[in-house]
């Protein structure tokens, strides 16, 4: 995901809430917390988005942990079988995990930034087979399977994708059913 300024994609990415532990404190800012103190005390914990928490951070009032979803736990799963994990759980916002993953990259470190990315990409790819697999079987199936099981299997599928996967998903099933299109009105001119 490219950041563009007007992406929707981009703002749901980095309206995602981070928890921030203070090192100051910072008088007149309680309404941050969505409490009822006036100010932040030093060393509180607070859940912010991005968007905020990017000028909190680089202005070294506070400092951050890798969010959950991008934590060592889901890195396990993943390394463990990368198409089991269902991203879309692991976010809001239309389960954009990719997106926020890159954001969360913006603010750490060069080291730091270079292992998520590497995580990112390799999970991407160990799902993308899986993904254009998957689109094609049910693009084959035609309307046939759009009801019943398969069609119940393919929408409990599609709900464990990224946002970034879905779309990939939806192209890949339409390529897939125009391709058998293209093969059946050509085998038919040749008879």
């Amino acid at each position: 995901m490219d950041y563009d300024y007007f992406s929707i994609d981009a703002i749901l990415a980095e309206n995602q809430k981070i928890q921030c532990t203070f090192k100051h404190e910072i008088p007149g800012m309680g309404h941050l917390g969505g409490g009822t103190e006036r100010d932040i005390a030093m060393l509180s914990k607070i859940q912010i988005p991005v968007w905020l928490a990017y000028t909190i951070i680089y202005s070294d009032w506070a400092e951050f942990n890798i969010p959950s979803p991008f934590g060592s736990r889901v890195r396990n799963a993943l390394k463990a079988e990368a198409c089991s994990v269902r991203l879309s759980n692991l976010v809001g916002a239309g389960g954009l995990w990719y997106g926020f993953g890159k954001t969360i990259m913006d603010i750490l470190s060069d080291e730091q930034a270079n292992e998520m990315s590497e995580m990112l990409t390799k999970a991407f790819r160990d799902r993308l087979l899986e993904v254009v697999d998957q689109a094609q079987h049910f693009a084959a199936l035609g309307q046939a399977g759009a009801g019943g099981s398969s069609g119940n299997t393919a929408q409990s599928f599609r709900e464990g994708l990224d946002a970034t996967e879905r779309e990939l998903f939806s192209l890949a099933q339409e390529s897939a059913k125009r391709t058998k299109r293209w093969y059946e009105e050509g085998d038919g001119a040749m008879r």
